[in-house]
């Protein structure tokens, strides 16, 4: 018997895929059929290969309060939740009334609030909700259309009807991981996903994208729609990348975003782009620090006032949240009545708001067999389950209750039904909760076929938390017959307009990009060092040089490890990767990871394999090896670097040519000629004793022994090996090379003046370039004494025009702190 086959929940349960009476539901025989036909050692398999695809491609939902949470994988279970196109049909239609009522009450808040007036909402649930926008009222958002994309969780009751556990109206996250979990099981069960019918997401997402392109107050034909993300810090940022890159649209940040003259742009390389719809992802008072919270650095400055001139829309309507709390469920039946003159479809899990003396009344009686909950939105806070409250607890509880009374709601608890879900090698049950999403479409709503299935960490949970270590499964409708290919991508057979544009760089991102590229380099050049001292370390031959590998030890953490041999080569590997790391390499590398996933929505997916192979090499490696096992260092030394030659030739022959790889690659080349010239200030301008081998552990380091030898054919000389890493334009590994590179760049960036004489950048690299030309190398290394001034005096020149042109870069084109990029003093001339 296979393990799906196997599964037995144990009773007393209500069990999605079986009937009271233990058979498959008729919906789950097909899908049981073909997954017990791969065998228990295929679904394994396949579960294994899913969750790869998950790390590979770096799906991750952060979870707060936790060190390792802006890294922890997207937990999707191999077993779908099935649902009939039937039941489906009948659930949706009762979503959308709800979405069309939901849309109403907002309306009616923000307008002549006749439910507060006539006495259907009770005004402490408008007027001392803090998720209702005083600044918003009056508001008539494009279309008059508030909610854009609304999603409700639902639970089926023990009756085994669907109820709405709560309505998400503001920003509401799940939707792109749909579309992922949909994505990672097509690719794993392909075959399995085909024979079932599953009915297709892409008609969602097209609704979707027409619907905002409608909402554009100018230029409908093609309109700039950006999606406005709190950043990677928020739980959902790879989701908001992922949604932004499949539907189109650019990925901001609020610094991204400027208003001039109530108009809101974009902030690009190229100059200000006029902005027509932002699909929202930040809370409606994040958005605009200057009407609403002021202490807030994710919105925009003067975004409110923007949407009431209607020069930009922005979706969902500022102001949606008001009716995410529960504290709205009890009285949406009437609503519904009042607004559509219809019954509610499809009710909500029986709910009591305690600022009602009789609802009060009855949960303080009944604290028990209730779920208690705040009234309005808290991020943060979960319910409470009365039955598992000790008898003083209760009573601290009802006390809290009877002094804030409008402040809390109470839900029954039910025994909603569980779900089978691949658990350590067997089927388990779990509790679910599936967030059904809905689109407006035209003075309707469009629902999504499918959605987002969480389900508890444990058997005996009652909170769907992915935040408490839950996981999601992908919804399947299953059609009656074969479904129709639809997708999101333009026919193969409509005409494509030429381009070879990739769209404007925002200023941030190529800020961004340019620390990317810095950050990589700092981490390449740790390995590069830190082999070399390991393998001078571990090698009996190189005995005899101690001194120079004492040099570059210290510089590369700071002291000096007694001895020589396999115990002193493991010695500098526990401290390399311990915790306090005096290297730096794992504080470079967690810069890299991290500013990668900020731009996981530039990165390509082979670019960021790379990465993610780069941080899981260093995550995963156990520095404490025995010492006949020093070899497995030497190996990971050899991995990271060749990830970060793999990186590199990403970025070298897969980018096109445009500003995005500008930056990166200016980044690049900018942290390589600083690390080449600060690496030979460090060791070559005291002389030692050992130079021959320190000379050679340089050229080791920079990747230039072979031009070397080829070239000179004799010993090694200082001025040959300071001037093949400083000042050779022909050897891609050095400072002059870099410079040059960069100089060839900065040509192609966009400016007001595209005189070099009036661009403090290419002044400082053509100082650069013409200092090396004409320094006497042979001159700038002689020695005087027992120290080489002329080249400390060269290097530590080279290294501060570097570090003046990285700021110059920053000023000119990251900070937007002038219209245009500063100029010079006439000081700071002087001074270079």
């Amino acid at each position: 018997m296979g393990l799906v086959a196997a599964y037995a929940p144990g009773l007393p349960v209500q069990d999605e895929m079986l009937e009271p009476a233990g058979g498959l539901r008729p919906q789950w025989q097909k899908l049981v059929g073909l997954l017990d036909e791969l065998g228990p050692a295929e679904l394994m398999s396949r579960w294994d290969w899913a969750r790869r695809l998950i790390r590979e491609n770096g799906i991750t939902h952060n979870v707060y309060d936790n060190p390792d949470g802006l890294a922890r994988p997207w937990n999707l279970d191999l077993l779908p939740l099935l649902l009939a196109a039937a039941e489906w049909q009948t659930v949706s239609a009762a979503l959308v009334q709800r979405a069309r009522l939901l849309n109403a009450i907002l309306a009616d808040l923000y307008g002549p609030a006749t439910s507060v007036s006539s006495g259907l909402l009770p005004p402490e649930l408008v007027y001392d909700n803090g998720s209702f926008l005083r600044a918003c009222h009056g508001q008539r958002p494009p279309l008059g259309q508030w909610l854009h994309l609304y999603a409700a969780d639902l639970l089926r009751a023990p009756d085994g009807q669907f109820r709405v556990l709560s309505d998400g109206t503001q920003s509401p996250s799940g939707a792109g991981y749909s579309l992922e979990n949909r994505i990672v099981l097509t690719r794993v069960l392909p075959t399995v996903f085909q024979q079932c019918n599953v009915l297709r997401l892409a008609p969602f997402f097209i609704t979707l994208r027409q619907n905002l392109a409608a909402l554009a107050p100018v230029n409908r034909e093609n309109p700039r729609v950006v999606v406005l993300t709190p950043g990677p810090y928020n739980e959902a940022y790879f989701e908001h990348a992922y949604l932004a890159r499949y539907l189109g649209y650019a990925l901001v940040q609020g610094k991204d975003l400027t208003v001039r003259d109530c108009k809101v742009y974009l902030k690009t390389l190229g100059g200000l782009q006029r902005v027509d719809v932002i699909l929202r992802r930040v809370d409606d008072d994040y958005c605009d620090p200057l009407e609403m919270y002021p202490q807030s650095f994710l919105g925009v400055p003067g975004l409110l006032q923007a949407v009431r001139d209607g020069t930009v829309a922005v979706a969902n309507a500022l102001g949606s949240g008001a009716l995410q709390g529960p504290a709205f469920l009890p009285f949406l039946p009437g609503l519904c009545r009042h607004f559509l003159n219809e019954d509610l479809k499809l009710p909500s899990v029986e709910t009591w708001w305690c600022g009602h003396p009789d609802s009060r009344n009855y949960v303080l009686n009944n604290l028990s067999s209730l779920v208690i909950k705040p009234a309005f939105p808290t991020r943060g806070t979960d319910p409470v389950f009365g039955g598992e409250l000790s008898p003083e607890e209760r009573d601290a509880l009802a006390r809290r209750i009877r002094a804030r009374p409008r402040q809390f709601v109470a839900q029954q608890r039910i025994a909603s039904f569980m779900a089978p879900v691949l658990l350590s090698g067997q089927v388990q049950s779990r509790r679910f909760v599936l967030r059904a999403y809905l689109a407006a479409e035209g003075n309707s709503y469009a629902v999504m076929p499918g959605g987002l299935t969480r389900f508890t960490s444990t058997r005996d949970s009652l909170v769907v938390s992915l935040q408490r270590g839950g996981g999601s499964k992908d919804t399947w409708i299953l059609g009656e017959g074969p479904v129709s290919q639809v997708s999101l991508l333009a026919s193969p057979s409509a005409p494509v307009a030429l381009s070879r544009g990739g769209g404007d760089l925002s200023s941030r991102v190529a800020d961004d990009l340019f620390w990317l590229g810095r950050y990589a380099t700092r981490s390449e050049a740790v390995v590069r060092l830190a082999r070399c001292v390991f393998n001078r370390l571990a090698d009996p031959n190189a005995l005899e040089s101690p001194l120079a590998t004492n040099i570059l030890m210290r510089e590369l953490v700071g002291w000096v490890i007694a001895g020589r041999g396999p115990a002193a080569a493991r010695e500098l590997a526990v401290a390399m990767f311990s915790a306090r790391d005096p290297s730096g390499l794992r504080r470079a590398a967690s810069r890299l990871h991290a500013m990668a996933r900020v731009l996981r929505d530039r990165i390509s997916t082979d670019a960021w394999r790379i990465l993610q192979a780069i941080d899981r090499d260093l995550a995963d490696f156990n520095a404490n090896v025995d010492e006949d096992e020093i070899a497995v260092v030497f190996e990971l030394f050899n991995q990271l670097i060749t990830s970060f030659l793999a990186f590199g030739g990403m970025a070298a022959d897969s980018m096109t040519r445009g500003q995005s790889w500008r930056f990166l690659d200016i980044g690049l080349r900018l942290e390589r000629a600083i690390s080449a010239a600060r690496l030979v200030r460090m060791t070559l301008v005291d002389k030692n004793e050992e130079e021959a081998s320190l000379l050679d552990a340089l050229l080791e380091t920079g990747d230039s022994s072979l031009t070397y030898r080829r070239r000179y054919l004799t010993q090694l000389e200082v001025p040959a090996v300071v001037d093949l890493l400083i000042a050779d334009e022909t050897n891609p590994r050095s400072t002059a090379y870099q410079i040059v590179a960069i100089d060839e760049h900065l040509s192609h960036l966009p400016r007001e003046s595209m005189h070099p004489q009036r661009n403090p950048d290419q002044q400082l690299t053509q100082q650069l370039r013409t200092l090396l030309r004409l320094t006497d190398l042979s001159c700038a290394c002689s020695l005087t004494g027992a120290r080489r001034p002329g080249l400390d005096t060269l290097m530590a020149t080279v290294i501060d025009l570097m570090g003046t042109l990285s700021d110059v870069l920053s000023r000119s084109f990251f900070s937007h702190a002038s219209a245009t990029p500063h100029l010079l003093t006439p000081d700071q001339e002087l001074r270079l």
